[in-house]
């Protein structure tokens, strides 16, 4: 299915330039969560004149424009997330790379402590490895 990538910047208030087009056109449709110097790479590859800093900048707008989620799920590092609804996210720590978890599928207890509070968001972040008897060779 082919995006239409200039109206989803533009409704968000965006001005479509190509190198903002071309970082859309990789982080919206990739299944990864990307780094920036990941989406970088990744980008430079069909647009080679584009600057890291230019990446940098596009990532950030879209994160504030509410297009794009900067998570933090290691303490060295952030990660974009295109998906916006409600989720958690799996970490293999073997391969670093990270799995969505639907929202539904994770249950958290009644936490008596915070019963003042009104809870607006939460997110687990889970992380493992790949248990040897999973392991097919």
């Amino acid at each position: 299915m082919e995006r239409d990538f200039d109206s989803i910047l533009r409704d968000k208030g965006i001005q479509p330039s190509a190198q903002r087009v071309a970082v859309a056109q990789y982080v919206f449709c990739t299944e990864e969560h990307p780094s920036a110097d990941r989406v970088f790479r990744e980008v430079k590859r069909s647009f080679p004149y584009i600057s890291r800093a230019t990446v940098y900048n596009t990532l950030n707008l879209f994160v504030e424009k509410g297009l794009l989620r900067a998570l933090r799920l290691r303490e060295d590092s952030v990660v974009f997330d295109p998906k916006m609804e409600t989720h958690h996210h799996f970490i293999d720590e073997e391969t670093g790379q990270i799995h969505d978890v639907p929202w539904e599928l994770v249950q958290v207890g009644s936490l008596d402590h915070l019963r003042d509070y009104d809870i607006q968001d939460y997110q687990v972040v889970m992380r493992g490895v790949r248990k040897p008897s999973a392991i097919r060779d």
